[in-house]
């Protein structure tokens, strides 16, 4: 197992810094001159070069990127161009937002939808089997903006049960906080869980029409024996790689939620760094989601391998 998990984080690393090099040549890539971008038209040349000297694009490419990288390993990330802050800071500020939104709704999805979805297969082709499936359909279907202001028009303005969007931290209010992240939690976890009842109900259908299965239920074990330790450990590893790919997905889609639910996340700052032309906080909050991203998904590979020692041998 230690050579599996060695093995992993040596693509880790590998990956991350390519993540690095494509976030470093993505900006430089863009047509049109960031400098000029940030300043306006109207700007002087004199104040253009100036700028470009400030964001280090006035240097060839290859110091520029050498730079880049011995900057980024040591988490320096350069300075906002708007607030002055260093963009690591920007990012520190928000980024436990974010993971404390995905964490909850994730958790909230595999409560909700891994029982369905097992219950789905169990009852396949029943009455119940429908019922679920079209649910899950339908959270499918809905958008989650849809469903997020829906959820804040009912409970927050019309029924006044939760709090409206003002965010509240933590430390100043842990009650409010936690009222406030009742609603941007649930709407991420309606649409993740339609994604993991689905393929956990598939998972399950595949796994009982195996022969050890049918040997298990011949020798008299109770229905709730062999689904506990026949069925559901060898079903669970496609729900985990979904998993990983709702909670990769959510890192940087979480933008409407957060805009709709006023929540100071990582998407938030990204989409200000945009529209502000902060091209140094664009380029920090890509590369942290892109690293997220790569962390999660290697996290998810050396689950595969505790939950199947085969994949341990591959």
């Amino acid at each position: 197992m230690g050579t599996f998990i060695a093995r992993r984080l040596m693509t880790l690393v590998v990956q991350v810094i390519l993540a690095g090099t494509v976030v470093f040549l993505m900006l430089r890539l863009v047509p049109g001159d960031p400098a000029r971008g940030i300043l306006g038209e109207t700007a002087s040349e004199e104040q253009v070069a100036a700028m470009r000297q400030n964001l280090g694009i006035d240097r060839p490419i290859y110091e520029q990127y050498g730079d880049w990288i011995a900057s980024a390993a040591r988490l320096d990330l350069g300075t906002s161009i708007i607030s002055g802050r260093s963009v690591i800071g920007d990012i520190g500020d928000r980024i436990m937002n974010s993971m404390e939104l995905i964490v909850l709704s994730i958790v909230l999805s595999v409560i909700i939808a891994v029982p369905l979805g097992t219950i789905a297969a169990i009852r396949a082709n029943r009455a119940t089997d429908y019922l679920l499936s079209t649910l899950a359909m339908i959270g499918l279907s809905v958008p989650g903006f849809v469903v997020g202001t829906l959820l804040l028009l009912v409970f927050a303005l019309k029924w006044r049960i939760l709090p409206q969007s003002v965010y509240v931290s933590w430390s100043d209010d842990p009650v409010s906080h936690l009222k406030l992240i009742i609603l941007p939690t649930l709407t991420l976890a309606l649409g993740n869980s339609a994604v993991i009842l689905r393929m956990m109900r598939s998972s399950m259908l595949e796994v009982v029409r195996q022969d050890y299965v049918r040997t298990a239920r011949a020798k008299g074990l109770s229905e709730f024996r062999v689904i506990r330790g026949h069925t559901l450990r060898n079903a669970i590893n496609p729900v985990v790689s979904i998993i990983g790919l709702e909670a990769s997905t959510l890192l940087g889609g979480m933008v409407i939620v957060e805009q709709i639910f006023n929540w100071p996340g990582l998407s938030s700052l990204l989409i200000s760094g945009v529209l502000s032309r902060d091209y140094p906080v664009v380029q920090g909050v890509v590369l942290i989601i892109a690293v997220l991203t790569i962390v999660i998904n290697v996290l998810v590979d050396i689950t595969y391998g505790l939950l199947d020692p085969r994949i341990r041998m591959q």
